[in-house]
């Protein structure tokens, strides 16, 4: 068996290796190989059940965390912390399933049937197959429309062109052949004898030879790494993973101490001090976190969803706002795919299309409309991408398409090859004579030339007209734009042998015209957008240097003449890991590079501590969107594999609608980040309160305070937290980086000195309730200062709730009362702390008493202070951050 690739190989070579000829297989002998190879279809990944999915939810560390302790609560009597416990365990898995299932349908809806079907010969017929019954050694037919059932080496060809973007992100329509290819190692858009599964036949037929199917195909290669590629941990899967450990050993620590001096002080039996190191635990466990991120998250997804941003794992909507950079595919998702008409030369004048109209009778017009094999369908125009543009410009401009084609019908043609670079096509004209129309490569094209046309006047051409022309062409060549150049001219019979000798010679030159794959209208405002955010863009794209490199000129991604800052691929492959690594920073576009490169392109910027998010449609960019801590796929001209291997899919295929999940996924961190920063520090007021008492010897709080606080002052506020309004300026900032956490940006110094404020004013509280008590008996004098204590701790966390609308702005400028949910929250949550004091029998349940005006306005008074001197340190701090910072 060679070891030289198919493309190298002579006809005959590959005949004798694959066991058949151009006449194809017998069906027993296609059957015996389908039993060897196996189908022609890729490896499908197993689904994933509901049990699967909801077990899955349980390998959180936090939640393991929370079951321990739900296990504790119950051995030790407190039946009801591990029920309230569980159900927050219970709900946040439930969340999590809904998620991800809600998410799979939907991808799901958006999968595209790649070729159902092939023509194929075999026992000496053509006959149609089903693509999957593809073996090595079948003999496939294609033509215009089909879609390449397996990778082929062609036979024949005859004008074949290829669309290949979802393989080489090349949008430009390949032109293939048949002949051998002795040049060494070749790029996948270079081996112009080979077809691939799932790319387009565009234009011309062929036949070929089938050399690989399924897994061993172009595109099964690609799936295989994608198998292969490691899960990534998404900086906020670190981030609660690092949260939950640092908990649980503040948890054993504090539990231990306290346990062990009061064991020690021998005033308490060891089931109650058992007890006071649960309560401790219960009060150092924030219960909702789980719940609360993942309520975030899920709103937060739900608001992406109306934007057609489809999230496929909840974490994905954090990610987001860590970005540091964002790689993207070109064609299809920087640009529209589809070429557009840009320039024209008419006139010997170079004029931009779209301001121009074109006469009726401007010749430019018909040979555009007459040579031109484009078929307009009732749901739009079929064929060639470059011929669909120039009859949708005519059309564009009013211009009466399908009448000329009445008028004009082709009665014969000389049809494009890739060799003479031209097409000419014959129509009859009212007086009997007929209308040669020539369009092509214009070099090819002014060999065959001898008159010019200008403003109706038709000339000889002169040497400085031609010179003219070339320079033009070049110049339209260097925006990368393509160029076709037309002519015509009159006959008054159609040759006896119609060839390019006949007829393609003594032309008029009418014009050219310079189309491109046009950028997305809205690219260049969201590139502005994420730039002005501190997130790098990326071009990354299978397509030529030039090409890339004037697209993301004018998209802003690198500035005109910045010629450093764009590599190819082989430039790439002349680079050892290390080498690139120190200069991966130099450059924002990527051109001609396969799909091996992306990958490493995102494993580059990874190791330099970047989140990069990837987006792309091609099947091409599906290790990549694998690879990257966050891939975004295309759901409308995304390939099946690109969506299977994305975090994220574009449902409208819209680039503008990441730059707004980068806003959402910000608005998400920060919100869970002020939900961090208020349980917290509530715990922490809350374990100092218990931990003090327990030193001094006072009583403590009961289990049932605390877990009625947790779950009343706590919960709601932050629940309510999390779907605070964005803050104004959250993309002015940098994002935070794979490097930051919940306790960055001064959350963390705010939660210790907020937790410390917290127990201290309580313990104050009961301070006061104890040296000046109302009532002159002991039992009633601790009852009081128990109960003003109770009261404090809930109620100082209410108001402690509003600070937290954020960690460094002042109150009255986030808003008080924007956010309707929070002010709910906080009014049901003050109603039923109160209730506990304040109606009749529940009192007694609580162990607590009732409460005089005097009493309740030290409570009220103390806890408004925690506004008034949080509000004071963020002055400060503000005042600080501004001197560090004087520019931003």
């Amino acid at each position: 068996m060679s070891t030289k690739p198919k493309y190298q190989q002579a006809l005959s070579a590959v005949y004798e290796e694959l066991g058949t000829d151009e006449h194809g297989l017998q069906q027993s002998a296609a059957s015996q190989r389908l039993e060897q190879y196996g189908p022609n279809a890729l490896n499908q990944q197993k689904a994933t059940s509901l049990l699967q999915k909801f077990i899955a939810q349980f390998k959180d560390f936090m939640i393991i965390v929370l079951l321990v302790a739900a296990l504790i609560a119950a051995f030790t009597g407190e039946a009801v912390d591990a029920v309230i416990i569980l159900l927050v365990v219970v709900l946040n898995a439930i969340f999590g399933v809904f998620q991800e299932s809600k998410a799979e349908e939907a991808i799901n809806a958006l999968k595209e049937m790649s070729a159902p079907d092939a023509t194929v010969l075999r026992d000496g017929q053509l006959q149609t197959v089903k693509s999957d019954a593809l073996v090595p050694g079948d003999v496939v037919s294609l033509e215009a429309g089909d879609i390449v059932p397996a990778d082929l080496r062609l036979i024949e060809s005859a004008s074949l062109k290829v669309e290949e973007s979802a393989l080489t992100g090349e949008s430009v329509p390949v032109e293939k052949q048949a002949e051998m290819i002795a040049d060494g190692e070749l790029p996948i858009g270079d081996r112009l004898n080979m077809a691939y599964m799932n790319s387009n036949v565009t234009y011309g037929r062929a036949t070929g030879i089938v050399v690989a199917t399924g897994m061993q195909t172009e595109v099964g290669r690609i799936a295989g790494m994608i198998e292969a590629a490691d899960e990534t941990t998404t900086p906020l899967q670190a981030n609660l993973t690092q949260l939950g450990k640092s908990l649980t050993i503040l948890i054993l620590v504090i539990a231990a101490v306290v346990f062990g001096i009061g064991m020690l002080r021998g005033q308490e039996s060891l089931i109650n001090m058992l007890l006071t190191a649960i309560s401790l635990a219960v009060a150092a466990i924030p219960e909702g976190l789980p719940a609360i991120v993942t309520i975030t998250l899920a709103l937060g997804t739900q608001r992406m969803a109306k934007r057609h941003a489809l999230v496929r794992k909840l974490p994905a909507v954090e990610t987001l706002g860590s970005t540091d950079i964002i790689a993207s595919d070109k064609t299809g998702t920087l640009t529209q795919n589809k070429m557009t008409v840009e320039k024209l030369v008419v006139n010997q004048e170079l004029v931009d299309a779209r301001a121009t109209e074109l006469p009726l009778d401007s010749h430019l017009a018909q040979v555009m409309i007459l040579s031109n094999d484009t078929k307009i369908m009732p749901d739009g125009l079929a064929g060639d991408p470059t011929e669909t543009a120039l009859i949708q410009y005519n059309l564009d401009q009013g211009y009466p398409v399908d009448q000329l084609l009445t008028d004009r019908p082709r009665v014969t043609e000389v049809p494009f090859d890739s060799e003479r670079k031209l097409m000419s096509t014959v129509h009859p004209l009212e007086d009997g004579r007929f209308l040669v129309a020539v369009k092509g490569a214009p070099d090819e094209l002014l060999k065959r030339v001898t008159q010019i046309e200008s403003n109706g006047d038709v000339q000889p051409l002169t040497k400085t007209s031609r010179d003219q022309i070339l320079t033009v062409n070049h110049e339209l060549a260097t925006q990368a734009l393509r160029v076709l150049a037309f002519a015509y001219k009159v006959i008054t019979t159609v040759p006896t042998t119609v060839n390019t000798e006949t007829l393609e010679n003594d032309l008029v030159f009418a014009g050219m015209v310079g189309m491109i794959d046009p950028e997305r209208p809205e690219v260049e405002q969201a590139v502005a957008e994420a730039k002005s955010a501190g997130i790098r863009p990326l071009m990354i794209t299978g397509d030529h240097r030039d090409t890339a490199e004037a697209i993301a000129v004018r998209l802003g991604i690198i500035n005109a003449g910045e010629d450093d800052a764009v590599i190819t691929g082989a430039e790439l492959d002349a680079m050892s890991d290390a080498e690139f690594g120190k200069k991966v920073g130099d450059y924002s576009v990527y051109a001609r590079v396969a799909p091996e490169h992306k990958v490493r392109i995102v494993n580059a910027w990874q190791k330099r501590g970047k989140v990069v998010a990837m987006t792309g449609d091609g099947v091409n960019d599906a290790p990549a969107l694998k690879a990257a801590d966050i891939g975004i796929g295309m759901g409308i001209t995304g390939t099946e594999v690109s969506k299977g291997a994305s975090d994220m899919v574009l449902a409208d295929d819209n680039f503008a609608t990441i730059v707004v999940a980068v806003e959402e996924g910000r608005k998400v961190f920060a919100n869970i980040q002020k939900a961090i920063q208020y349980l917290l520090s509530a715990n922490l007021g809350e374990v100092l309160t218990l931990f003090v008492m327990t030193m001094l010897g006072w009583q403590i709080l009961a289990p049932v305070h605390i877990l009625w606080i947790n779950l009343v002052t706590d919960t709601l506020p932050a629940i309510a937290l999390g779907v605070e309004p964005t803050e104004k300026n959250i993309m002015q900032h940098k994002p935070r980086g794979r490097n930051s956490n919940f306790f960055s940006g001064g959350v963390f110094s705010s939660i210790i000195y907020q937790g410390l404020l917290e127990g201290g004013i309580t313990l104050l509280v009961y301070w006061l309730a104890l040296t000046y008590p109302v009532h002159a008996t002991a039992s009633l004098a601790h009852a009081d200062a128990l109960t003003m204590a109770f009261a404090t701790l809930g109620l100082i966390q209410l108001f402690h709730a509003f600070n937290s609308k954020s960690i460094h702005e002042s109150l009255f400028t986030v808003g008080l009362f924007r956010n309707k949910f929070f002010n709910w929250a906080i009014l049901i949550a003050f109603v039923m702390l109160a209730m506990t004091i304040v109606v009749p029998g529940l009192n007694g349940l609580f162990h607590v008493s009732h409460l005089d005006a005097y009493q309740w306005g030290i409570v009220a008074l103390a806890s408004l202070s925690m506004v008034v001197i949080v509000e004071i340190v963020k002055f400060f701090q503000r005042r600080h951050m501004r001197r560090a910072s004087p520019i931003h």
